[in-house]
């Protein structure tokens, strides 16, 4: 029996880990290669690697998901790309679509759902995650999501604009939650909160857009 080769990009080693030992529960399948970011990914697939899908989170340093399955997709078309995330909203979904994703799946998802959505993706279906499939229907019907311009609309809270300055000021996950008296865990949470409610998908988007609407300063 021919498997199906995974390549896994996230740069979390333990989910990663988790991820192998999930998809090891399946005989059909093989992870060949884990990477940290999208340009670790892509600088594999340049030097040979060749999985038949690889399954991409969004929220990553150096280069994210949405990057990479848009430079992937066009370079190597023949390879399936999974967005496998924590992201439920309608931006992320459309701009990872549009990127060249061919399904979208929510990290929650038991072992048996993410299973049988790579099998449907090597032949040729889109998986998504119930509530997903219903926001992509939102989006058919209404029309791609729109930026808010509105800074009040972003509705961030105190605390994840204190996260935002110390992460303009350039301290990272361990930093931040030595100073706060949170855990690390918690600051990425913080983070990826931030992240879906500017509709950004870095730090610099993030930081950038946070002071052109003077979030930053919004409690000081």
């Amino acid at each position: 029996m021919k498997k199906i080769k995974i390549a896994i990009a996230d740069d979390q080693s333990y989910l990663q880990k988790t991820l192998q030992e999930t998809l090891g529960l399946f005989d059909d399948v093989e992870v060949i290669h884990t990477a940290s970011n999208g340009q670790e990914i892509l600088h594999e697939l340049n030097r040979g690697l060749s999985p038949d899908i690889i399954l991409m989170d969004i929220n990553m340093p150096i280069m994210n998901g949405i990057e990479a399955t848009s430079i992937i997709a066009q370079q190597y078309p023949n390879i399936k790309i999974l967005m496998l995330t924590v992201f439920e909203d309608e931006h992320n979904l459309f701009d990872s679509i549009m990127a060249g994703a061919c399904g979208y799946l929510l990290k929650d998802e038991k072992p048996t759902v993410l299973h049988n959505a790579i099998q449907e993706a090597i032949e040729g279906g889109a998986p998504m995650s119930a509530t997903i499939a219903n926001k992509s229907l939102r989006i058919i019907r209404n029309g791609p999501p729109q930026p808010s311009e509105d800074a009040e609309k972003f509705e961030l809270s105190k605390r994840e604009i204190e996260i935002l300055e110390k992460i303009a000021e350039g301290k990272n996950y361990q930093e931040i939650a030595d100073l706060l008296f949170i855990s690390p865990k918690t600051v990425r949470k913080h983070i990826e909160n931030i992240y879906q409610k500017l509709r950004v998908h870095n730090k610099v988007e993030a930081i950038n857009l946070a002071r052109k609407n003077k979030l930053i300063q919004l409690f000081f």
